[in-house]
């Protein structure tokens, strides 16, 4: 049997890998990319389209496909979606629309863990079982989740195929992280209510290898994506020479950090909060079970797509003055909120 592989968003850093081993592959005779940016270093053999999921009309670019990995995704840092943006949910019924009309039997949907939520009594790890909680005003979990749901409808309806779900942690590149991964980075940016969680990353080219294994061995159901195990927040913050970070209550932590990215002081959305102060890591023992495996660990692929700070080339005395002063500076922001709060109520 020999597949026409259709690939979504092939212009990433993820695009280009699969469509890399999917253009290797002998069972596989072609490989269309389709991207609303151009697409260049795609491995030669590769049917390149620029085309935007949101309005091209998609039945000719898929005819003939059997295989559709639909990486492409709308969703970006802003809490609330624009009115005239198609969310990821939309725009996975449009793909798959597309993919009812040519016959594709099998899909491979990019979710994400984030899917689960952060919630402060969730299991460490979360498995495949855990119900779906997306943390209110958090757009990429919540249309992640609808696109879940859709793809779910869309695998009822069509009982002779598959749909695999991938639900990576934090993916990083080399090439560049996306707008998750810098914002959970800058997160010091945020005080946090007590010890941060624990973390995972997960390099682009083992998320690559994961999304190659289930087009080929058509997978069917979720999977998380994550290396084995994690590591503890404050090993992430070691790891690069982070400053300490003040621990604030959680009600004041939200009104600070709200503040701040009004004010455009920091690059983290509020919402983002509860993503570094409760846990949400995910196991991978089914996938593994399928036969993936990472190369890369949560601190390899961290390291290797992170710069080490300037707090790492101070002296020890020196970290403890600015730390001392950073608290100072955070407790005035905090009286700032209280007072501004304190005034509200009084009106």
């Amino acid at each position: 049997m020999t597949d026409v592989v259709v690939v979504t968003g092939a212009a990433s850093a993820l695009g280009q890998r699969v469509c890399a081993l999917a253009a290797a592959d002998p069972a596989v005779a072609q490989v269309i990319a389709i991207d609303r940016r151009p697409l260049a270093r795609l491995p030669a053999g590769v049917s390149a389209h620029q085309a935007d999921l949101a309005t091209r009309d998609l039945k000719p670019l898929l005819e003939g496909a059997t295989v559709l990995v639909h990486l492409a995704q709308a969703t970006g840092p802003d809490p609330a979606l624009d009115a005239e943006e198609m969310g990821d949910g939309q725009l996975a019924h449009r793909v798959l629309a597309a993919a009812s009309a040519v016959g594709v039997s099998h899909v491979v949907l990019l979710s994400s863990a984030t899917v689960y939520g952060a919630w402060a009594n969730n299991p460490v790890p979360l498995t495949e079982e855990a119900t779906l909680r997306p943390n209110p005003g958090v757009a990429l979990a919540s249309e992640k989740a609808e696109l879940e749901r859709t793809g779910g409808e869309w695998r009822d309806a069509h009982p002779n195929a598959t749909v695999a779900i991938l639900r990576p942690t934090v993916t990083v590149a080399a090439e560049g992280n996306g707008w998750l991964a810098k914002a959970l980075a800058r997160s010091s940016a945020l005080p946090v209510t007590h010890d941060e969680p624990p973390a995972q990353f997960i390099d682009v080219a083992d998320l690559a290898t994961a999304v190659d294994l289930a087009r080929r061995a058509r997978l069917d159901g979720p999977r998380n994506v994550a290396p084995d195990g994690w590591i503890s927040g404050d090993t992430v913050r070691a790891l690069v020479g982070g400053a300490p970070r003040v621990r604030l209550p959680e009600r004041l932590a939200l009104r600070l950090a709200g503040m701040r990215w009004r004010w455009g002081l920091a690059p983290t959305p509020p919402a983002l909060l509860p993503f570094t102060v409760h846990p949400w890591v995910v196991a991978n023992d089914r996938l593994r079970a399928d036969g993936w495996e990472p190369a890369s660990s949560n601190e390899e692929a961290y390291v290797g797509t992170h710069q080490a700070g300037p707090w790492a080339a101070l002296s020890p005395r020196r970290r403890q003055e600015l730390a001392l002063g950073g608290a100072a500076a955070v407790l005035v922001g905090s009286a700032a909120v209280v007072v501004a709060i304190v005034r509200r109520r009084r009106r």
